[in-house]
């Protein structure tokens, strides 16, 4: 079986849709496996819902999820993120709405835990040290956990003496599980924060155990005029062209 493995959308239908038909362009997927934050940010949060939807997939809670439907207060976020979430809140569905509020904060797949921030903290909590990672581990049972919200592609690796360490997900690397436990975060497809402003996600074949990190151009200047469009702010807008 092979797993698509996506985090952070993001309303940028450009991204995602280039991701889908990379995707099926590399043989297609059993299921997708989305880590949260459909919404926020972007241009077209109905969009990507719909098309979200349309696939075989499983989906997490996200912290923009949540504040766009008052579940969370966006006090706690950036003027810009506050202002854009205002934005997407106005632009959903009832069923869009209905969507969102029955997210779950995490799922089990296998050997897999999947969340969106961290098994400590689903929604919130961001792993981008080895200090943090490490003290994560206790906090899920299988072997291998999934996390999105940084939109930085990491491997934590946790051997059995005890030792955390932290690498890059580089693309097209191969990573094979084995017999430490990993906390996997694919990056952004939506608003990649690593430098590299393209598209990012990963597939996992349960047959082979490896997962492959994958990054995808898009026409990242089609979401920012939709941006301009409606709207949003400047800096939300500047940012996807540097990927930070």
């Amino acid at each position: 079986m092979r797993y698509a493995i996506i985090a952070d959308i993001h309303s940028n239908l450009a991204a995602f849709t280039a991701v889908l038909a990379d995707i099926e362009q590399r043989g297609g997927v059993e299921e997708v496996w989305c880590l949260g934050d459909v919404v926020g940010y972007g241009p077209d949060p109905h969009e990507c819902i719909a098309l979200l939807s349309q696939t075989n997939h499983v989906c997490l809670a996200g912290n923009h999820d949540w504040a766009a439907i008052g579940k969370l207060d966006t006090s706690y976020f950036n003027p810009e993120a506050a202002a854009a979430c205002h934005w997407t809140a106005q632009q959903l569905s009832p069923e869009d709405v209905d969507y969102l509020e029955n997210l779950p904060l995490s799922i089990h797949k296998g050997d897999f835990t999947l969340v969106h921030g961290s098994p400590r903290e689903p929604i919130w909590e961001y792993l981008l040290s080895t200090s943090e990672a490490k003290e994560n581990f206790a906090y899920f049972q299988t072997q291998f956990c999934l996390v999105g919200h940084s939109h930085v592609p990491l491997v934590f690796s946790y051997s059995e003496t005890g030792a955390c360490s932290c690498n890059q997900f580089l693309p097209d690397t191969e990573l094979t599980l084995g017999k430490s436990r990993l906390i996997i975060n694919p990056g952004g497809v939506g608003q990649p924060r690593d430098g590299n402003p393209r598209a990012s996600y990963a597939i996992y074949d349960s047959e082979t155990r490896i997962i492959r990190l994958y990054r995808i151009p898009y026409d990242i200047g089609a979401t920012q005029a939709r941006m301009v469009e409606h709207g949003l702010p400047m800096r939300l807008v500047a940012r996807l062209s540097h990927g930070l």
